[in-house]
């Protein structure tokens, strides 16, 4: 790692170093605001756990900009307000209430309690700065010691200084990635926090669905009633008048069973379109990319297709991913002014990602119309999603992603690689934290304590180079196993590309 990117660490760790110690404030406002709580004062919790949930949204904001760990929100979906009765009161248990000020306040006291990301939170608080402030801010602690040794003449003035350039060089940016690792464990989604959010996002998502397909029922009635069925009761009508026609006016009749034949043809084009609207023959018979391509063909706008699929995938999903790139395509055509379109289908692991593009002056805005608003309530089905870039001028970039689309492959067996990261990543804290730093600290102050620390029990002249090479073996575990973590995680993705 190059110098210009060392002293950016280093100040990214002296920043969440500052900032542990400033969650150390806030943790203590938080103890102090839910003891009041519990003595009768409980009107203050829901104010402080907002207070520890905007420090802890800072934390993970900070922890995904400066060490590239993203950290999602765990927290469990918000009650939905009170609803009243029939009587217009608003029940809460076995009381009612004029107004919806207590149940809502009860439900949402509850939903604080009962959520362990509540305590999760405050955990990380009170422990961030003794777990991974140190950790983060103690590249910065050995350059200012080394700095300090060598300016005061010492002998070891010599050592200090290549340690504080190797910690420079190699520890900070491992610090910071480990300071992620810890936030992400305490601050991060549990297994529990991301079903409910997926039960709450599906929930919303069934009743968007249901609606929208009562919707398109009641046009296909609509469409049934006024155009085929329409038709075939006038080429019923006109075939009744020409058996009339038949024995006075042969020419007549004719002439009406002419019309009644075209008056049917025409139902018949009607009936196709409806049954290809509702699901197309291509799609069933060839597949997603197939259907994509027939559709391009048919499309006024040149458009390119690019396909990369392993498999066919499931029947719905297929049908919400053919006629939301259709709906795109529409969308193209009516109100880009585009002169070309590039469609690429691919897979990204489980994920199935479509991206849509065009040359067209853009400022599509799915505020404005029923069309995108349309696509995503069909991909939420499936718990998907859609992020359109439009910007005035263009170009229009839209990208589908449906999670869980394509099968995973069977969990690899485990190799050496898997041990050695296993035990780099449960170990490596030992020898880097109290062995390494921790043993430096107080040798530097030179208390006679020496506790279980290996290089107070040395002789004196090998105690520095035992401290040294402590931290130096923690460095090297701690890079051995993310480095190891990194070419697995390029070998799932090379494998799907």
């Amino acid at each position: 790692m190059s110098e210009r990117g060392t002293v950016p660490a280093l100040a990214k760790g002296a920043g969440l170093f500052c900032v542990a110690v400033f969650s150390q404030v806030v943790a203590a406002v938080v103890l102090v605001g839910m003891l009041l709580s519990s003595v009768g004062m409980v009107f203050l919790f829901p104010a402080t756990v907002r207070l520890m949930r905007r420090m802890t949204r800072l934390n993970r904001r900070l922890v995904a900009a400066w060490t590239g760990t993203p950290v999602d929100e765990p927290y469990l979906p918000e009650p939905a307000p009170p609803v009243p009765i029939a009587e217009g009161w608003y029940r809460d248990g076995r009381s009612l209430y004029k107004t919806p000020l207590i149940p809502a306040f009860n439900r949402r006291l509850n939903w604080l309690l009962k959520d362990s990301a509540t305590w999760r939170d405050f955990g990380f608080l009170a422990a961030d700065m003794w777990a991974g402030g140190l950790i983060a801010g103690a590249p910065l602690l050995l350059v200012v010691v080394g700095a300090v040794q060598l300016a005061g003449g010492n002998l070891i003035g010599l050592t200090w200084p290549l340690l504080a350039i190797a910690s420079a060089r190699w520890y900070a940016p491992w610090a910071l990635h480990v300071y992620g690792v810890i936030a992400r464990t305490f601050l991060g989604s549990t297994e529990k926090a991301r079903l409910a959010q997926q039960v709450d996002r599906l929930a919303r998502a069934r009743t968007e669905v249901v609606d929208s397909q009562a919707a398109e029922l009641r046009r296909i009635e609509r469409d049934l009633h006024d155009g085929a069925q329409a038709r075939l009761v006038a080429v019923g009508m006109t075939i009744g008048a020409a058996e009339e026609l038949m024995e006075s006016d042969p020419a007549a009749a004719r002439a009406l069973l002419a019309k009644a034949r075209e008056a049917s043809s025409t139902a018949l084009q009607e009936l196709r379109q409806l049954v290809r609207g509702i699901h197309p023959p291509v799609l069933a018979e060839r597949g997603l990319g197939d259907a994509v391509r027939a559709v391009a063909l048919d499309t006024a706008v040149r458009t390119h297709v690019s396909v990369d699929l392993p498999g066919k995938l499931d029947a719905p999903l297929e049908s919400a991913a053919y006629f939301a790139v259709s709906e795109l395509l529409t969308n193209v055509v009516r109100h880009s002014g585009a002169s070309e379109a590039w469609i690429d289908i691919s897979c990204q692991g489980p994920t199935l990602r479509i991206t849509v593009r065009d040359d067209g002056h853009g400022g599509a805005d799915p505020s404005r119309g029923t069309g995108l608003a349309g696509i995503e309530r069909r991909l939420a089905a499936f718990d998907g999603v859609l992020a359109l870039s439009s910007p005035p001028g263009g170009p229009t970039t839209a990208v589908i992603e449906l999670p869980r689309a394509l099968s995973v492959s069977p969990r690899p067996p485990v190799t050496w690689r898997t041990i050695t990261t296993g035990i780099c990543w449960s170990l490596c804290w030992i020898p880097l934290f109290p062995q390494g730093f921790v043993a430096m600290i107080l040798k530097l102050v030179g208390t006679p304590e020496k506790s279980w620390f290996l290089a107070l029990y040395m002789p004196e002249r090998l105690q520095w180079p035992t401290i040294i090479g402590m931290i130096v073996l923690g460095a090297g575990m701690l890079a051995t196993a993310s480095v190891l973590t990194a070419r697995h995680r390029n070998a799932k993705d090379a494998a799907c590309a």
